[in-house]
């Protein structure tokens, strides 16, 4: 193991005790993942962070045998989905899945969020998709991600909870905060009549002042340019 895979790993598990001590999930029902090279290394299954060691990360081969895996223990349920993303988007280099409170609300509800908050762009269009349900843990529930995330970020899944994608771990993080904030704000919005809902004209204006911003390249452009907002 290259000490830049040793320090990916501890990456990992800073991020997984993080979400839990933000309030970004609960116990281990979520799952985090980066790319190191030609691997994925994944969480393992059923494994308290505050327990977690590197050496517990789970690697898996993004080509060859598809499924195969080394290490001490078995990866996350839910890594078909992280593999088929990170095989079908070489952008992506890490991906978070939670099962925040408000987002997972919204999933419940099998509601997508709209464009109530030009945040929404951040996830690259008008809205943030809900997938279709499947049985977690299933090629099914990954087909269903993999169509909701197209030219997307992030997205829901039904009755189950979310995922959002970065070019690195701290990306794919401040998607999933961002994501539970709008989900918030969108269920709050609908207590009190419903939210106005931006047009399309409107989230392309958001969308070309976001690409526009700087000289950095596109994701960290939009980033940066929603910080400063």
């Amino acid at each position: 193991m290259t000490s830049d895979e040793l320090t990916l790993r501890q990456a990992i598990i800073d991020k997984c005790r993080w979400m839990n001590d933000a309030g970004l999930n609960q116990g281990t029902s979520g799952n985090i993942s980066a790319r190191s090279g030609d691997v994925m290394l994944v969480t393992p299954s059923a494994i308290p962070y505050d327990e977690m060691e590197p050496e517990m990360i789970v690697s898996m081969p993004l080509e060859g045998d598809y499924g195969a895996w080394s290490g001490p223990l078995k990866p996350s349920v839910e890594w078909r989905f992280h593999l088929d993303i990170m095989i079908a988007r070489p952008e992506v280099n890490a991906i978070v899945h939670t099962h925040s409170t408000y987002a997972t609300t919204m999933a419940i509800a099998r509601k997508p969020i709209p464009a109530c908050h030009y945040m929404v762009a951040v996830f690259g269009g008008n809205d943030v998709r809900c997938a279709d349900y499947a049985l977690y843990g299933t090629k099914q529930l990954s087909e269903n991600a993999l169509k909701a995330l197209e030219d997307r970020t992030g997205c829901l899944l039904a009755n189950h909870g979310m995922i959002t994608v970065g070019s690195d771990l701290a990306q794919a993080m401040w998607r999933a905060v961002e994501l539970e904030t709008i989900a918030k704000q969108y269920h709050l919005s609908l207590t009190i009549g419903g939210p106005v809902i931006l047009s399309d004209a409107q989230m392309a204006e958001t969308l070309a002042g976001f690409y526009g911003y700087g000289l950095q390249d596109n994701d960290k452009a939009i980033d940066q340019a929603a910080a400063d907002n």
